[in-house]
Formats: C-alpha cells, structure tokens, sequence
C-alpha cells in the first residue's frame, strides 16, 4: 500500500513539473543549463535597467566599431567615437569556461542552428545532437562568430541569466540586443575579450 502511495506521488509530481509553462520552467532553472525549446516571452526580455543597452563614456584607445567583452563586469561594449561606448548586458562563461584574447567576426547567421558540441553533451546528455534556428534555440536570434574558436556572440531563449556566468565560453545577449549588435557590425570586426579590466 505503501509503495502504491509514493507511485501515485511520484506521478502527480511529474505531471505538475510537465504542465509548467515555459515561462515557469525558466524561473526554476536559474543555473543557466540550455533549455532547447524553452521560448522566452516578451516580457522575459525586459531587463534590470542595469544590463539595458545604453550608451556610457568609456575611455580607449582602440577604433570605433571595435567590440570589447568585458567578462568581469558582463558587459559588452562598441567602441563609438568621442569616447562613449553602445553597452550591452551579457551572459558570460561560467567558472573554468571563462577565457580571453583577441579574435574577429568570422561569419554571421541569422536564427542559426545549433550543434552542441561534444563536450557540452557530456555535461548535459539530454541535449538534442542537432537543432533548427528558430525561438526555441538556445542560440537565439543571430550568432556571431568568433575566430577560428567554437565560441560566439549570440542570442537566447533564457533572458533571465542576462548577468550572470553561466555559459560554455560564449556570450550571450537578450534576442533583441543581439539583432541590434548584428545589424552595426560587419564580418571583420575586431573583438576583444577581457576578463579583468585594463590597469
């Protein structure tokens, strides 16, 4: 009888797990894990105004148009003449995928598909091995691609860890900064990747 109680227990439980919305389900999971499928709401996408994409004074010497990440702080920013810079909120890598240098845009996608690679799929098996672009796609809106690396500057379909570290190594902004990043930036761009601040 007893058994018969937890069974019955068990299934009620899961049910109520499987009937979340997906808007739910991403406020459970805060801990950043790719949720192919999960599609963000627009209400997701408003952000804390401290990671809203704003233009600031920042001081440089590199070009106008030069991308600089700056992981310490989870933000990413274009470098514009008279000494601002166009800021945007990012998602960063996680402890142990944090990294730093110089590379380029190599390659631009819009809706890109996703093919997590295979040490992603270690850490989380139940990733599909293949996804079509689209709302549902952890890469989100567009994808820009970094070097000769396999990471990128892309979208997501969990705005909420816009802040945090909890990527693979790439970076992340909400669906519609990145469209905006894509539509300023061409194939070539320089990008630099900072995990502390210049002295």
């Amino acid at each position: 009888m007893m058994m018969l109680i937890r069974l019955c227990f068990a299934i009620t439980a899961f049910a109520s797990i499987a009937m979340l919305s997906p808007s739910a389900f991403a406020q459970v999971n805060r801990n950043g894990d790719d949720q192919p499928g999960l599609i963000a709401s627009a209400d997701d996408e408003q952000l804390d105004p401290k990671w809203q994409k704003t233009v600031v004074f920042y001081r440089t010497t590199e070009q106008p148009g030069t991308i600089i990440v700056q992981s310490n702080e989870r933000y990413l920013y274009v470098v514009q003449p008279g000494g601002r810079a166009l800021r945007y909120g990012i998602g960063v890598g996680r402890d142990g995928f944090r990294w730093q240098g110089l590379v380029k845009i190599t390659q631009k996608k819009e809706w890109p598909d996703w093919t997590p690679p295979d040490e992603m799929i270690e850490r989380q098996p139940y990733l599909p091995r293949w996804m079509a672009g689209g709302p549902g796609n952890p890469l989100g809106a567009r994808a820009m691609y970094l070097g000769a690396t396999v990471y990128r500057i892309h979208g997501t379909n969990q705005p909420q860890t816009i802040g945090t570290a909890v990527s693979s190594g790439c970076f992340r902004l909400t669906n519609p900064d990145v469209s905006d990043l894509y539509d300023r930036i061409p194939i070539g761009t320089k990008v630099i990747i900072r995990q502390r601040p210049e002295v």
